[in-house]
């Protein structure tokens, strides 16, 4: 690229209003962070100080030429930007440029213009010893966000052959490009619409700098526990004696401002006063000092080069945490907490426990990440007390930077880590969370959830300073269902679903073999089974005295069933043998020999017998079949059978229910997993009209009141829908005849509806329509309440009609109050409701039930994220509780639901192909046993909200 061009010599111009909606936080490649913002007159001295450190092969690469310094007319040039036609944004760590790039707007013949042009040329520079960190490719997503904002569509760039690096920046980004040779460099032309390979690219690389950066927490080479107290007891010596404890593989170190002068040990570690002391730089600092003190400590730590904080004070403010956030990733940090438990990692290369937790958890194969450090800690004895372990354990407390998501991200490559179990009371980002959690479970790690206040009507704990969610909690959870996510109710149901998981193959149906000695936990775990939906096999069973080779041969039976998918064990004590006196003397008993030989169930050694009894079982059973079924226990007060289970990986339950319900869990995921990867697909529909479509929704948006039509601040949430649906977005509604034609566009007809102010206008429109006809009220007391008589249907003749009106205004009012219309008659069917609302936070969702008391009192309503595919539509339509009433529930003749599902799929691809729409309401859509009816449309528009999941990569600051 050529040197800079001068100054024109004409006057300066005002000074543009300052985008700050372009300044960001990102992760790089190396899991270190970075502020991107735009460059302004002040950051003169930087840039010169910047330019003084980038090589002259690197300059020679940016201008074609050697260029060893900025004279004064660069500095000008390259920090004075219109925002418009010229901007230049820096990557910054504390108050350093890294790097930068700009773009120009140019005409065609590659001179300097403004709009309507819509291309720029780009270029890049970044200092060498920042090089390879990613700043390039995070830098192009940013300044193609700013150039599609200012009208820009296409992006031009020189660069030498021998700059191959740069090259590959352009390349790999995933638009669609042209390239060629001319001239001695290689030019490129980049489309800046984002495809689905951009998307991809920008996602595969946020998720690598994402699990980096967690990576660096739980792997640090050293750590200091900053507010150790010199006593033990108090947060920081507990912290510290549990790394010792655990055996931390690095240097650990202890600092206490208060340490007396001269003494260098604490706790049996190394100690300073500060962490600008210590003689080795740190890369994991526990922050364990008041919440008064953080910022200076977080300070003093990013000036010292530590990579990570975790910081267990409580009491921050929602703007205290935010600014220690800030100032964190200026310094290139990330922090766990504040409020947070602390951290684990149980891999033996590190061993860290740096928490209150006691001791270092078993190594095991789960991951879990709470906010709430009292569930973290409870989840942990529960895992502990069931003899299962960990990979991983992040509690996070309020979250205000380290998040889940960052953990679902690490996960996705930990081949150390088998489920993710997640306690979270808050979600920051709910469209990244299902995108990022459907991604894990179709990879076979599956997500379990508690969500921890979602009866609570969105209120946050004190301290989370993400945005309090609207979307209804039913709604919530079919969203996650649809994405994989195993959603527990409570936290043991959490542990006792992750360790079935962890631990055994997924069952490939609903039929459960139930093998035990007692006919009475045998029945509760049938009937346990009736309740989750399963298929309970019958028992198989055992006598009381059975001993371990009779348990054996009764699984490795029930697994050689080709009709049995898992096996549920079942074992109480005889009676009598609780002080284990009656095991002196007994055998084996084989299948019990009446009481008078059999195992000493409270002998330790019995359990130990079991368990590899089952186990050599369950093996040969896999091996001679070659397909492994889950196996699980439930057992009431045998000794040592669970520490037993839990070495050979057989879970273990001390309630057949809970048993259950970890296996019921495991089923349904098992079910998604195996069409997860075939969705289906959206149909393609030739009498679509999207151009029409888009006519009237511009109309529409001119029309609306207000400064200007496309603000650049999102619209704000409106309150929420009708009962279990998400929140609608506001907008401007649709005259009924605008919003008749918006749906026509896609194939979708609305009845018509004639206004009646009187019995003749009624009477007149009945002729235009053909009879028969409905007569209905519009008003909203009586919209879509046929039960308080606001409709009259199938009226044939004038003098009926005329009749109906004389009674419908005689019994509810004047016509004035009731708006009547006139309609044609649809034929009989089912009603039914259809919404499409778009919700800021988890995107536009598709909502279904009966129309009426079904799902306006019961609230039973089922819901899809679109887009919508055939599959989904087909799902989505049997997903509620009256579906029965479409099928020809109790002699009723069934309705065309392929009919309705076409509908469901024509809105789906209306609402998502066209963002201007806020919501949509199809009420009655009147199914009938030949054909689907919309008797009436309601359509909101407005403004498109902004797509956070398309946009650049960037950390969210609450």
């Amino acid at each position: 690229m050529s040197a800079p061009e001068e100054p024109t010599g004409k006057p300066p111009e005002p000074q543009p209003s300052y985008p700050d909606h372009w300044e960001a936080d990102v992760v790089l490649r190396d899991g270190g962070t970075a502020h991107i913002r735009p460059i302004t007159p002040e950051d003169a001295d930087r840039l010169v100080a910047f330019f003084a450190r980038v090589s002259d092969e690197a300059k020679y690469y940016r201008f074609f030429a050697p260029y060893p310094r900025l004279s004064a007319r660069d500095v000008h040039r390259f920090t004075h930007h219109d925002q418009v036609d010229r901007v230049g944004l820096a990557a910054v760590l504390g108050d350093e440029f890294l790097a930068t790039v700009r773009y120009d707007r140019i005409d065609e013949k590659g001179m300097p213009a403004s709009a309507p042009a819509d291309r720029a040329e780009v270029a890049f520079l970044v200092r060498d010893d920042h090089q390879g960190r990613g700043l390039g490719s995070v830098l192009l997503e940013h300044i193609a966000a700013c150039a599609r904002e200012r009208g820009i569509r296409r992006f031009a760039a020189d660069v030498l052959p021998d700059n191959r690096k740069m090259i590959k920046v352009f390349t790999d980004v995933g638009y669609s490009q042209h390239r060629r040779f001319a001239d001695g460099s290689v030019h490129l032309s980049l489309d800046l619409a984002p495809t689905d390979a951009s998307v991809a690219v920008m996602r595969a690389r946020e998720q690598r700098a994402e699990a980096r950066s967690v990576q660096r927490l739980l792997t640090p080479r050293s750590v200091a526990v900053i507010g150790a107290g010199r006593r033990p007891g108090g947060a920081g010596r507990t912290v510290l004696a549990g790394l010792l404890r655990g055996g931390f593989t690095g240097p650990v170190w202890a600092v206490n401002s208060a340490l007396p002068e001269g003494q260098s040990e604490l706790g049996g570690v190394p100690a300073r006063r500060s962490v600008r002391e210590l003689p080795e730089r740190v890369d994991l600092a526990v922050v364990a000092v008041p919440a008064a003190r953080v910022a200076g400590v977080a300070a003093e730590c990013g000036e010292r080069g530590v990579q990570g904080l975790v910081v267990l004070a409580s009491g921050h403010t929602r703007e205290e945490q935010r600014e220690l956030v800030l100032a964190a990733r200026s310094y290139g940090m990330r922090i766990i907490g504040p409020n947070a438990f602390g951290i684990i990692n149980t891999d033996p290369a590190v061993r860290l426990n740096a928490s209150p937790a006691p001791r270092l958890a078993r190594r095991g194969r789960i991951g879990l990440f709470t906010q709430s450090a009292a569930i973290g800690l409870g989840v942990l004895d529960e895992l502990e007390r069931s003899g299962a372990g960990l990979s991983t354990f992040v509690s996070a407390g309020n979250r205000a930077d380290v998040s889940g998501n960052d953990l679902l991200q690490y996960w996705h490559d930990d081949p150390d880590t088998a489920v993710a179990l997640m306690y979270l009371e808050s979600l920051g980002n709910p469209r990244k969370f299902t995108r990022l959690a459907r991604r894990s479970a179709a990879a076979g790690r599956p997500v379990v959830v508690v969500r921890g206040g979602r009866h609570s009507g969105g209120a946050l704990p004190p301290g989370h300073a993400v945005p309090a969610g609207r979307t209804p909690a039913a709604t919530v959870s079919a969203l996650l269902r649809q994405a994989g996510v195993i959603e527990a109710g409570t936290a043991t149901e959490l542990t006792d679903t992750g360790l079935l998981l962890a631990n055994q193959p997924l069952p490939r149906g609903r039929r459960v073999a139930i093998v035990g000695n007692a006919e009475s936990l045998g029945t509760v775990a049938h009937d346990a089974c009736r309740a989750q939906r399963l298929r309970p096999l019958p028992m198989q069973k055992l006598a009381e005295d059975a001993g371990p080779e009779a348990y054996r041969r009764a699984l490795a039976a029930a697994l050689a069933d080709p009709g049995t998918d898992a096996v549920l064990i079942t074992a109480i004590p005889m009676v009598g043998d609780q002080d284990g006196a009656a095991g002196e003397g007994r055998g084996d008993g084989g299948e019990g020999s009446g009481g008078s030989a059999g195992p000493a169930w409270s002998d330790p050694s019995f359990g130990r017998r079991l368990t590899e009894e089952l186990h050599r079982a369950a093996g040969e059973a896999g091996q001679r079949a070659g397909l492994a079924k889950p196996v699980l226990v439930a057992h009431l007060a045998i000794a040592g059978l669970a520490a037993a289970l839990a070495a050979r990986s057989i879970p273990a339950y001390p309630s057949a229910e809970r048993a259950v319900r970890a296996l019921a869990h495991a089923v349904r995921y098992a079910a998604w997993h195996r069409t997860a990867n075939d969705p289906g697909r959206v149909p393609e529909y030739e009498d679509i009209d999207p151009a029409a479509a888009a006519v009237v929704l511009d109309r529409a948006l001119a029309a609306r009141p207000g400064p200007g039509r496309f603000p650049t601040a999102p619209r704000p949430p409106a309150g929420p829908g009708p009962e279990g649906t998400a929140g609608p977005a506001g907008g401007v509604p649709l005259a009924e005849e605008a919003a008749g034609q918006l749906l026509a566009a896609y194939g979708i007809r609305v009845l018509p509806a004639l206004p009646a102010p009187d019995a003749a206008a009624a009477v007149a429109a009945a002729a235009r329509l053909g009879y028969p006809v409905a007569l209905k009220t519009t008003a909203p007391r009586l919209r879509h309440r046929p039960d308080l008589g606001g409709i009259r249907l199938g009226l044939a003749t004038r003098s009926e009609l005329r009749r109906a009106y004389e009674e419908l205004t005689a019994q509810l009012g004047p016509a004035g109050e009731l708006c009547p219309v006139v309609q044609p008659m649809a034929p009989r069917g089912v009603d039914t409701v259809v919404r499409a609302t778009v919700d800021p936070a988890i995107g536009a969702v598709l909502s279904f039930g009966l129309a009426g008391p079904a799902s306006e009192l019961l609230g039973d309503l089922a819901h899809q994220l679109l887009p919508v595919t055939d599959r989904a539509a087909h799902e989505l339509v049997r997903a509620i509780r009256a579906a029965p009433m479409l099928f020809g529930w109790r002699g009723a003749q069934p309705v065309d639901t392929a009919a309705l599902e076409e509908v469901l799929l024509r809105l789906g691809r209306l609402v998502d192909e066209h963002p201007g729409i806020a919501a949509v309401e199809l009420e009655p859509v009147v199914v009938a046993p030949r054909g689907a009816h919309v008797l009436g449309a309601a359509v909101r528009a407005a403004p498109p909200p902004p797509r956070a999941d398309l946009g650049p990569r960037r950390l969210p600051v609450y």
